[in-house]
């Protein structure tokens, strides 16, 4: 919202040595978030005055369009002379009257004006534009054409107002009523401690039988509705400079009187509006819901299919005008250009000025994708008491700048409401803040908000209708507190029980990241939100868990409008997006927590404010939540090691996946089983399954390999891609974070060599298990080191395992007979469990 201090000081009066970073500091003081002062004019130096157009004569030879005109500028260049100068615009003749900038005079950013030669001329000076005097277009697209009725060699930096101070202000979605000029000279001055001069209160007549006929449907979605008619306005009227500068300034770009006075109005009183030409309207005003598939042409010229939730004003033909968002092209205002270009200028208008319902509008702004300053206030929340006052004030100014005559019909239906009423402990705020500000304090702070406060030790408060924000007891303690200025509140640094630190839980958590970017990984951080079709994508059948998904009410996208099941969209994005920027050579991880829905659906209880959560107040928020399990996942392409003159480099491939998820295990003090699997995105032939041992029961904690060739063309990602992830929760349980230091010994260790021939579909996983059971407890470590599978010596459809098996004894030193009959056994039993048989 860009509020004009010239503006604000018309409902405050600021100390006039107040400045607009004064300004600033006392409102962000205030709790409002001022991002920047703009200061129009800063380096704008005069003279720079009202001239009138004599004579324009045309040259000739040039390759675009030149003017040498003569202005009369009076006495404003010191002799009275006409001035000479020398404009390439077309939109001024003769007789028009112009804003001159003369020699000697400086526009805004450094540009200086001097006397110079140009075009086979001497222009001294310049016929400005809007943009040249930092005023923004106009709609004219060219110079700046001003009423008849101005004064020639009148200072025009004092008449375009072009001097001033813009606040700009991020407006929090919470407080619709300072998307105003109303809402923020409130803030202003209780800041101050000053008096408002409140816009809204104005004399407005009670409704009557003679208004414009209007017809509610759907009073849960409009409950208020007033309807005003003016008749008679000017063709010629239009706005004048004061409207059109102040519109400008708060970022509006003035169209028409009509439509410029409501928006106007809706600035001033946060109250949107809107004008329909009365001779357009056919019939009665209704609001209703539209019927779907009907369809609208809105003020922007496009032709909207409507569904059956948005609200729509219509007449007898049907919707003209979506309702709180845009109006329709049908019953759309004609301007003065209208009337030049042949057509019939709108003479009669009828205003509305209603109030919506604040869900509803902001769905259909963003169902339709058509964001306006109209559905920007009423999503946010727009006082329902203005409405009435909002369409008085635009009808005394159509009066006043168009000529018209307000009818005396008066059309107000509005649904049975009550105010809002709160309870709350007069001490409620001085427990939030942990600060004593006492009951005189409170009442009086939120008396300067707008409520009406009874009642001694317990209070009852009455919210004003402008702030629909304030809904509980918390939200009157946060007035409260914000007005006493948050900095005042004491710093008290927390202090933790004794012996507490990390739990295990985030120690592992630490723990892994440091192992994996040990290990080379780049860790990414990804949104945890997702597209549903991403599970088609990666080839998840239809009834896998990992696409039952929570999904938001208000997402930040709606092409991703659920939380993630798995980390691997994210990642897989992430290496997408690089390797398309010439990274070909990534490897990236990430933990992070998914999100899986429960059986049974709770609401969660609102947590108190005053005092820590109970043990039973969280359990029942946990109860409420999604079940959260931390998930770890790598995803690796292109080389692993670079090539150079130390030799060969290697490419990346399954087997670094499955050792990521080794290194993820050893970290967690869990035993990871390998087997041969086949899951969603994962080639099947080179896809490792990742099992635990959990309270005596194997599970299965996640996969690790190479994707799919599908996959990796559906997701737009480089060949040979590889990934893992695993449950990190369930890991951890499996294992035992404890320290464990490594057994030393001083005796020799024994090492013995075995190649075992088995077929080729036997995992290696179940072979290493045999020969490890098979050699008890003389064994200290077994190592595959060579996989061999030539057809011609060892037979179709067989390979050669060959193992290194490590012996070792803690009290002696062991024998070849001892190791040996130890390495046979492990065979032996490799023999009966796989069929496996000595490679001779």
């Amino acid at each position: 919202m860009r509020v004009p201090l010239s503006w604000l000081r018309e409902y405050v009066d600021l100390p006039a040595t107040e400045t607009g970073r004064d300004v600033q500091a006392k409102l962000i003081s205030a709790g409002l978030e001022v991002e920047t002062v703009e200061h129009l004019g800063a380096d704008l130096k005069g003279p720079l005055v009202v001239g009138q157009v004599l004579t324009i004569e045309e040259l000739e030879g040039f390759k675009k369009p030149i003017r040498f005109c003569t202005v009369d500028v009076g006495q404003a260049n010191g002799t009275g002379e006409p001035q000479e100068i020398v404009c390439g615009a077309r939109n001024f003749a003769v007789g028009d009257k112009v804003v001159v900038v003369l020699p000697g005079a400086t526009l805004p950013g450094g540009f200086s004006i001097s006397a110079r030669k140009t075009y086979g001329k001497t222009s001294h000076g310049m016929i400005c534009s809007g943009d040249e005097l930092g005023m923004g277009d106009d709609g004219s697209h060219g110079i700046i054409v001003l009423p008849p009725e101005t004064e020639v060699g009148r200072d025009a930096i004092e008449l375009l107002e072009l001097v001033d101070e813009v606040l700009d202000i991020a407006v929090t979605a919470n407080r619709g009523d300072c998307l105003s000029i109303r809402g923020v000279a409130r803030e202003a001055a209780i800041a101050y401690g000053l008096p408002l001069r409140d816009p809204a209160l104005i004399d407005v007549p009670g409704p009557n039988a003679y208004g414009y006929p209007v017809k509610i449907a759907d009073p849960t979605g409009c409950d208020r509705f007033t309807a005003r008619t003016v008749t008679g306005l000017s063709a010629e009227a239009r706005s004048p400079i004061w409207l059109q500068r102040r519109l400008q300034k708060v970022g509006m770009r003035p169209i028409s009187l009509a439509v410029d006075v409501t928006n106007y109005v809706m600035m001033e009183l946060g109250q949107p509006l809107h004008a329909y030409d009365r001779g357009l309207v056919q019939g009665t005003i209704g609001v209703r819901r539209a019927e779907e598939g009907e369809k609208i042409v809105t003020l922007d010229g496009v032709e909207r299919k409507l569904h059956a939730e948005d609200l729509v004003i219509t007449d007898d033909r049907g919707p003209i005008g979506l309702a709180g968002v845009m109006g329709g092209a049908n019953t759309e205002i004609a301007d003065h250009d209208a009337a030049e270009n042949g057509g019939d200028a709108t003479s009669d208008v009828v205003i509305e000025a209603a109030h919506f319902d604040q869900v509803s509008i902001a769905r259909t702004a963003r169902r339709h994708k058509l964001s306006s300053e109209a559905s920007r206030r009423f999503e946010r929340g727009v006082d329902p008491q203005a409405a009435a006052a909002a369409a008085q004030r635009t009808v005394d100014l159509l009066v006043l700048l168009a000529g018209g005559t307000a009818e005396a019909g008066v059309t107000e239906i509005s649904a049975p409401s009550a105010p809002h009423t709160i309870s709350v402990p007069a001490d409620h705020p001085d427990q939030v803040a942990g600060v004593t500000y006492g009951r005189e304090t409170v009442v009086r702070r939120l008396q300067e908000v707008g409520c009406d406060v009874y009642g001694q030790d317990e209070l009852i408060v009455t919210v004003p209708s402008w702030r629909p924000d304030l809904t509980d007891p918390n939200d009157l303690a946060e007035e409260v507190i914000r007005l006493e200025g948050y900095e005042n509140l004491p710093s008290t640094l927390p202090r933790p029980s004794a012996g507490r630190g990390l739990t295990s839980r985030q120690r592992l958590h630490r723990r892994v990241g440091r192992a994996l970017a040990g290990a080379g990984y780049v860790e990414a951080l990804n949104y945890p939100f997702v597209s549903e079709q991403v599970f088609d994508q990666l080839g998840l059948d239809a009834d896998d868990p990992a696409r039952r998904v929570v999904k938001l009410v208000n997402p930040l996208s709606d092409e991703e409008p659920a939380l993630r099941t798995t980390l691997l969209p994210g990642l897989l994005g992430a290496l997408r997006r690089n390797d398309g920027r010439g990274s070909h050579d990534l490897a990236l991880f990430e933990t992070g927590l998914v999100f899986h829905p429960r059986d049974e659906r709770r609401a969660a209880a609102n947590l108190p404010v005053d005092r820590r959560p109970g043990d039973d107040d969280l359990a029942a928020l946990n109860a409420a939540l999604p079940d959260q399990p931390r998930h770890v996942a790598v995803v690796l392409t292109g080389a692993l090691e670079q090539a150079g003159w130390w030799g060969k480099g290697r490419p990346a491939d399954w087997a670094d996946a499955v050792e990521a998820g080794r290194l993820v295990a050893r970290e967690a003090g869990a035993e990871l089983i390998l087997r041969k699997g086949q899951y969603g995105p994962w080639h099947p032939g080179r896809c490792a399954e990742l099992i635990v041992t959990v309270d005596g029961a194997e599970r299965v904690v996640g996969h690790a390999g190479e994707l799919h060739p599908r996959v990796l063309k559906a997701l737009g990602l480089p060949a040979r891609t590889c990934a893992m992830e695993l449950d990190l929760d369930v890991v951890a349980r499996a294992g035992n974070d404890t320290p464990q230091a490594p057994g030393i010994s001083t005796f020799p260790v024994a090492t013995q060599d075995v190649a075992l021939v088995v077929d080729a579909y036997v995992p290696a996983a179940e072979v290493e298990a045999a020969l490890r059971d098979g050699a008890g407890e003389l064994l200290e470590s077994i190592r595959l080191f060579d996989v061999y599978d030539n057809a011609e010596q060892l037979g179709e459809g067989r390979k050669s395992l060959a193992y290194a098996l490590r012996f070792r004894a803690g009290d002696r030193t062991l024998t070849v007979d001892e190791a040996s009959a130890a390495r046979d056994a492990a065979v032996a039993l490799a023999g009966e469990r796989v069929g496996a048989v000595l490679r001779s």
